[in-house]
């Protein structure tokens, strides 16, 4: 009887196979020898393992990933555990989502120009009360995530400022009406003076 410590090892991918037999037929419900009959050891799983990953390398599977040659995301000096969701928002462009104190740091940033899209006074401080309101609701961390620092509005300051804009706007709009208006009526007397000196 042959010594086992003097057999050959068998190839990774043959007991890979015989495991995945032995299975099969532990799935029957048929007798297979041995509790471990057939099953790869640690060393022919890598084995097989690192066969498939040399494989792949040499079809080139591997090659022109996506950051090949960059840094890995997220190691910085510090340690910041949502610096994917942050990374996914800024790759995307997506609003609305992440932790409330980064979205409403961007909202914020964004009121104004929020706030002159809108076309009536009521739609603003309608606005302005749903937003004190999403910020005091963070305040109070009942969802978690970083501590929110974006500071409320006053509801009537901001009107005031709103309307402000929107008279500027209006005047500017008037403004270049008129400018307008002034070019074409002087370019149409110099074309009148051209055709009176054409036809006398």
């Amino acid at each position: 009887m042959a010594d086992k410590r003097s057999r050959p090892e068998p190839d990774a991918r043959v007991e890979a196979a015989r495991y995945r037999l032995d299975r099969e037929a532990r799935a029957r419900g048929e007798e297979v020898e041995g509790a471990d009959a057939g099953r790869p050891t640690m060393d022919q799983r890598a084995h097989v393992i690192e066969n498939a990953i040399q494989q792949a390398i040499r079809r080139g599977d591997f090659d022109d990933l996506p950051g090949a040659g960059k840094p890995l995301p997220g190691l910085t000096g510090t340690h910041d555990p949502d610096w994917w969701i942050r990374r996914k928002i800024e790759r995307e462009k997506l609003t609305g989502l992440g932790p409330p104190a980064l979205t409403l740091r961007t909202e914020h940033s964004e009121l104004e120009a929020t706030l002159d899209r809108l076309g009536s006074e009521r739609a603003v401080r309608e606005h302005l009360a749903d937003y004190n309101r999403r910020i005091i609701d963070a305040r109070r961390q009942l969802q978690g995530g970083p501590p929110v620092v974006t500071p409320t509005r006053d509801v009537d300051e901001e009107v005031a400022r709103w309307a402000e804009r929107r008279e500027a706007r209006s005047r500017e709009a008037e403004a270049e009406r008129r400018a307008e208006s002034e070019a074409l009526a002087a370019l149409s007397r110099r074309e009148r003076r051209r055709l009176r000196r054409r036809h006398p």
